[in-house]
């Protein structure tokens, strides 16, 4: 079973998100990782100051073997992007929890759509498994 963290919101798309205060932290979980292998580039489509909207891509992550959209959980703007993953993609496959990859401030009246809590997403894997 992959690594499911407590405490963070899920997406059917593999995508973690983290929310605190101010802004939605965003990122891959390492069931995306186990199925994409070995994480060669992080192309994010956006820049700080950008706005996304809730279920629209924001960028892709390229693996060894496909290619992967990533998708915003929440309509806002782009507080933040991990440029780290600009010139060292592998730290996903290191930890995608640390290795997020933007931060969103989530416009007024906006929430996360279609997430589920750990126990729900690891309920989704097990789904996945049969």
């Amino acid at each position: 079973m992959a690594n499911v963290k407590p405490g963070l919101q899920y997406t059917k798309d593999h995508e973690w998100a983290k929310t605190d205060e101010k802004e939605i932290t965003v990122g891959i979980t390492a069931y995306a990782v186990d199925q994409l292998g070995d994480i060669t580039l992080v192309n994010l489509d956006v820049k700080e100051g950008d706005a996304v909207e809730a279920g629209k891509t924001f960028g892709t992550i390229e693996s060894v073997k496909t290619l992967s959209d990533l998708f915003s959980p929440v309509s806002g703007k782009i507080t933040r992007i991990n440029k780290d993953l600009e010139s060292k993609p592998e730290l996903v496959n290191e930890d995608c929890y640390a290795a997020w990859m933007v931060a969103i401030e989530p416009s007024a009246g906006a929430s996360l759509t279609d997430v589920l809590d750990a126990a729900a997403y690891e309920a989704l894997l097990a789904s996945l498994d049969h």
